[in-house]
């Protein structure tokens, strides 16, 4: 049996609403060669873009000639996913199975080939995707890293629009400040730079997830106090509780992220990429959505932010007030 790697939609069953963290800027501006998507170049494609259940978007794609389906973007994934009802719907190719390990799972999926996936102008061939149950994946099925890595992946909170553009286009866009190179690593961009409460800590750009989960070496190493217990259920429909606390102060280069609600668990995830013994954080929807927009650059190894004004934060921190625990 294979062994696949990944670790998508994994959803709170708590109401943790994007909180009232604050955000603080580098004071110097992105430099001119920062690159992502460009939104007035005619190679660049925008998507318009559906909010999932779990504050996730999705775009409509394709699968051999038939759709348009509702696959959510989810940078968090290794592999580009389907699910049973599509499955079923077209009589996909079986390919046999593999062990798939989500958040807080390890399971055995079957997999299926894709003959060709179409999102927007973009035309993928022969992938082999696994089988999952839409009621746990949240959406038609998942575009993962393995159809990302030769593109450039803009989200637009406030535009509710993503751009999707092709590696060899050299597009620039000076509208961010904060650039944050990131290390590769089974697909993922991993940002090794990072302090939480002043310990390093590697952090993963997850599109996929709702709330921003570490592991338990994190947890010991800050000292979380816990303040409440969270449930979240992973692909598979495996639960797992967590403890939830407040941070303080992240840091991401010169990016400051404050008062942060973070869920702590031993997650399976993220010992397959090796990081069981080392702090990680998986930075989801929730925080994201901080900031006006986030790029993801797999070309470039660059993720990048678009930092709200002080206005437009105390706006979302009032709209989004967390939950006293």
């Amino acid at each position: 049996m294979n062994a696949i790697w990944m670790a998508p939609a994994i959803a709170s069953a708590v109401a943790l609403t994007a909180t009232s963290a604050a955000v603080e800027p580098l004071k110097d501006s992105a430099k001119d060669g920062a690159i992502a998507p460009s939104l007035t170049d005619a190679a660049t494609e925008v998507l318009d873009l559906d909010t999932e259940r779990n504050e996730r978007y999705t775009v409509p794609v394709t699968i051999d000639g038939a759709g348009p389906y509702n696959f959510m973007i989810d940078t968090g994934s290794q592999a580009t996913v389907v699910t049973h009802r599509i499955n079923e719907a077209l009589s996909l190719a079986p390919l046999g199975t593999a062990t798939l390990v989500g958040m807080a799972s390890r399971r055995s999926v079957d997999l299926v080939e894709l003959e060709q996936l179409e999102f927007g102008s973009r035309t993928l061939y022969d992938i082999t995707a696994p089988v999952l149950s839409r009621h746990h994946v949240g959406a038609d099925g998942i575009i993962g890293l393995d159809s990302l890595q030769d593109m450039r992946v803009l989200i637009d909170f406030q535009n509710e629009t993503i751009a999707v553009a092709d590696a060899e286009d050299k597009s620039s866009n000076r509208g961010f400040e904060i650039i944050v190179r990131a290390r590769p690593k089974l697909g993922q961009l991993l940002v090794t730079n990072a302090q939480i409460e002043g310990v390093r800590t590697t952090v993963i750009i997850d599109t996929g997830a709702q709330s921003s989960l570490g592991n338990l070496a994190l947890q010991r190493k800050i000292r979380a106090k816990r303040a409440q217990d969270v449930t979240t259920t992973d692909v598979n429909g495996v639960s797992m509780t967590g403890e939830m606390s407040i941070a303080r102060k992240i840091k991401i280069q010169g990016l400051t992220l404050r008062n942060m609600p973070i869920t702590y668990a031993d997650a399976p995830a993220f010992e397959a990429l090796g990081l069981k013994d080392q702090p990680v954080l998986s930075l989801g929807m929730q925080h994201l959505r901080m900031f006006n927009r986030v790029a993801i650059d797999f070309s470039t190894k660059r993720i990048l932010f678009d930092v709200p004004s002080k206005y437009q934060l105390r706006q979302r921190q009032r709209k989004n007030k967390a939950p006293r625990p």
